[in-house]
């Protein structure tokens, strides 16, 4: 196949899953290009080491663009229509290429492109997850009646508050119809666990396929290092990721508590400041690595006696996989798509959402070092029947195959 592929990724799992769909597909013969906006992140994995990587221009107005003194003027139809211009560009230039189809990933902006709209040949979505602030309370679901007024009936505070809530109303209307229409565009829809397919079933009636992903097992394995009074987290420092969660269980267990190597791709809001003092505070051992390379990460997951996955209904996470095959245990809560990766004492254990619950998990695996080896080899051999490199790449590849005119 001579493949276009379309994505606006931050660093993370969802641009590592991308770049694994392109080397494994690369090494199947395939010919594949790429196109993107200057906003995705071309240093992490960069896919210009692999294929020609086309960046196109995308005009997205910012804050400047908006009404400077109340800031109440709606940003989101100009914002979408930047998109539009951008995928109109994107879809013109792949016409062109003799591609047979076209594959887009996810946008940091809008989770789905518009892309699908103007491209003429078959064209795949993989949908990592629909845009989950429209659709989950965390904190707040958008179509929720504000909370009481902070200000008086007629005063210009009051009215400041009705304007803002009605933008952010408006905004979450037009984003979540454009989000829905992108998607139906597209001739099939991928995602990465059954998860998934429910959620993006709920938010946008549409159906999906379930094409799991998988890592390189040769990259990620058990280098046969000792292991240590450590425990290892992933996941970028922001609050939906849960490290106050991991916090909180370290701190449950007596002295000499383990160490938590917390490994994220990026800080947002502060939030590895405030951790870090609550880290303090609770008397956890706290050894936060922001944005590491491969190797040192790979050192960690070899040296650390188990992993603690909190993420709040995470739609895959290729973080435990990653664990268990390096060998690692992981203490994972029971919530998204965790659930189809970690079989609950034989390659992990799963958990309630509290800490006394991980407390009690982690507590196990560091007493009893024969279980937390025998649930590590165990997640190795499972990753090794159902989550390598060649079977993702089987998974992408038949998917991709069965989208083409019969």
């Amino acid at each position: 196949m001579k493949i276009a592929i379309w994505h606006n990724l931050p660093s993370g799992g969802g641009k590592r899953a991308l770049y694994d769909h392109v080397r494994g597909l690369l090494g199947r013969g395939h010919r594949i290009e790429a196109w993107c906006p200057p906003s995705a992140d071309q240093a992490y994995l960069p896919l210009g080491d692999l294929i020609r990587e086309h960046v196109v221009p995308l005009a997205m107005p910012g804050r400047a663009d908006w009404d400077r003194r109340l800031r109440i003027a709606s940003p989101m139809a100009p914002r979408l229509a930047a998109m539009e211009a951008h995928g109109r560009a994107c879809a013109a230039a792949i016409g062109t290429g003799g591609f047979d189809l076209l594959v887009a990933h996810p946008c940091l902006f809008f989770r789905t492109s518009p892309i699908g709209r103007f491209a003429t040949i078959p064209k795949v979505l993989y949908l990592q997850e629909p845009y989950r602030a429209l659709y989950e309370a965390q904190p707040r679901l958008p179509w929720l009646a504000p909370p009481p007024p902070a200000h008086p009936l007629l005063s210009l505070g009051r009215l400041r508050e009705e304007a803002l809530h009605r933008r952010a109303f408006r905004n979450a209307q037009i984003q979540a119809g454009a989000e829905r229409d992108n998607a139906a565009a597209f001739d099939r829809i991928l995602v990465n666990s059954l998860f998934s397919r429910e959620s993006v079933l709920r938010a946008y009636g549409l159906d999906a396929e379930v094409c799991y992903l998988g890592v390189d097992l040769a990259h990620f394995a058990d280098q046969g290092r000792p292991r240590e009074n450590m425990v290892i987290g992933l996941g970028s420092f922001t609050p939906e990721k849960n490290l106050r969660l991991a916090i909180a269980a370290l701190a449950l267990l007596p002295e000499p508590r383990p160490t938590l190597a917390w490994v994220g791709n990026a800080d947002y809001g502060g939030t590895l400041a405030g951790m870090t003092a609550l880290a303090a505070e609770r008397g956890v051992p706290f050894a936060p690595r922001l944005a590491i390379p491969d190797a040192e990460l790979l050192a960690l997951l070899n040296r650390a006696s188990a992993m603690i996955y909190a993420p709040r209904l995470e739609p895959f996470g290729l973080a435990p996989i990653e664990a268990a095959a390096c060998g690692v245990p992981v203490v994972a809560v029971a919530e998204g798509g965790v659930r189809e990766t970690v079989i609950d004492g034989e390659t992990g254990l799963l958990v309630a959402h509290d800490p006394a619950s991980v407390a009690a998990a982690v507590a196990r695996l560091l007493a009893d070092p024969t279980l937390a080896r025998r649930l590590g080899a165990a997640g190795r051999a499972r990753a090794e029947r159902h989550w390598s490199f060649a079977a993702a790449t089987d998974r992408i590849e038949r998917a991709l195959l069965r989208a083409l005119p019969a």
